[in-house]
């Protein structure tokens, strides 16, 4: 009888475990796929002033400021449309690559801004929240 109450509190507890909510990425999980993904163009502290910049016409955008350029509010659905590649640029020239390796894996849900928890790859929520992270403010 012991042996059955040990084994049915292990299983408990595993099964509280699997059920347990996995944690949200933060904005320092996002920084390495920054680097490694997007610094070369946006540059290290994603000004816009990356080593590939000065030869891209037109020039990559200063990431810093895109809660500024949308009324002091991260457009998250926006910034996840356009790197994952869902969002093709109008501009004259070579356009933002898409990120496929991003969409891989895990999905976790995210509120994107409608109020509505939508599946999100993991690598996808990290950038972002990385990328909200280093906005300017007014």
């Amino acid at each position: 009888m012991k042996r059955v109450m040990i084994g049915a509190w292990v299983c408990a507890g595993l099964w509280l475990v699997a059920c347990a909510p996995e944690e949200m990425p933060q904005a320092a999980d996002g920084r390495a796929l920054y680097m490694e993904y997007c610094s070369a163009c946006h540059g290290e502290n994603a000004r816009g002033d990356g080593p590939m910049a000065r030869a891209m016409t037109p020039a990559p955008k200063d990431l810093t400021l895109i809660s500024l350029r949308h009324g002091d509010s991260f457009p998250r659905a926006k910034v996840l449309s356009t790197i994952d590649g869902y969002t093709k640029s109008d501009l004259a020239g070579p356009s933002m690559p898409e990120f496929g390796e991003l969409l891989e894996g895990d999905l976790i849900p995210l509120d994107t801004g409608d109020g509505k928890m939508t599946p999100t790859p993991r690598k996808m929520v990290a950038l972002v929240e990385y990328l909200e992270s280093v906005q300017q403010t007014r």
